[in-house]
């Protein structure tokens, strides 16, 4: 009976050993696949961390790339402020010249309506020298016919002389002003001709200055348009790196995980 106990009890340890064995057998077959996915992750992980490098000396082109865009960026927006700073001055000097257009055109047509009052004056003393040289005519006829009053005659004739050289002087002095006023209305008029001139070359340049300062502000949008979309390259690159660390630490804890339990295995 101690016999068959025995050997029932070696049946029971063979058969638990068999047990044991087919766990183990299990066990190593479970160890091999997490050993085999360890490689996997091991070469994903390598994989992972090469595109990491590349994505790295990527991300560090492109912040390059963004920092002498903004350079460029902020030099334009200088360039700007110089450009409209000259469109400013430019336009203040074309508000003058056309204040001096202005007052050249009043100052001119001020001139001509004082011409034209002179000319009328100098119309009427030409009307009142033809008449009083009619008078001198009917005067000279009269001393013709009238020798008695010779005397009378002669001084009247005398003073009406001289008042005639007063009136010829003073068509004179009016005519010489007359002159003067047609030659001071032609200089007004070049100067108005060479205010009209600089007038339009300022039109020009300021047409110049504006096209130069759509130009620069459509370069200025395109490259605020290029910025913004390297920088949502650049959070989406910062976003994979990210989930790449976060499957690397993943990877990591499984890996521990798997050496635990290799450990324990080989306690076994």
């Amino acid at each position: 009976s101690i016999i068959k106990k025995q050997r029932q009890e070696l049946q029971l340890l063979i058969s638990e050993l068999k047990e044991r064995d087919r766990e183990l057998n299990d066990m190593v077959a479970v160890h091999q696949r997490h050993i085999q996915a360890w490689e996997g992750d091991r070469h994903k992980i390598l994989t992972l961390v090469e595109r990491c490098s590349l994505l790295t000396g990527e991300l560090n082109d492109k912040n390059a790339i963004i920092k002498s865009l903004t350079k460029r960026l902020k030099l334009l927006e200088s360039r700007q402020n110089v450009s409209q700073a000259t469109l400013e001055n430019t336009q203040q000097k074309f508000k003058e010249l056309t204040q001096k257009v202005t007052d050249s055109s009043v100052h001119c047509q001020a001139l001509e309506e004082k011409n034209q009052n002179l000319h009328c004056s100098v119309l009427e003393l030409a009307v009142k020298t033809g008449q009083l040289q009619a008078r001198e005519q009917e005067l000279l006829t009269m001393l013709r016919l009238k020798d008695n009053a010779l005397i009378e005659t002669t001084d009247y004739i005398t003073e009406f002389i001289y008042k005639l050289k007063k009136l010829e002087n003073a068509l004179h002095a009016v005519k010489s002003e007359d002159f003067c006023l047609n030659r001071e209305q032609k200089e007004l008029k070049l100067t108005l001709e060479d205010l009209m001139l600089q007038t339009n070359k300022l039109k020009d340049v300021l047409a110049d200055k504006m096209k130069e300062n759509n130009k620069q502000q459509e370069e200025i949008l395109h490259l605020k348009h290029q910025n913004g979309c390297l920088r949502n390259k650049l959070a989406l690159a910062v976003e994979i790196a990210q989930r790449k660390d976060e499957l690397y630490q993943f990877a990591k804890s499984k890996q521990a995980r798997i050496e635990k339990e290799l450990s324990s295995l080989r306690q076994v």
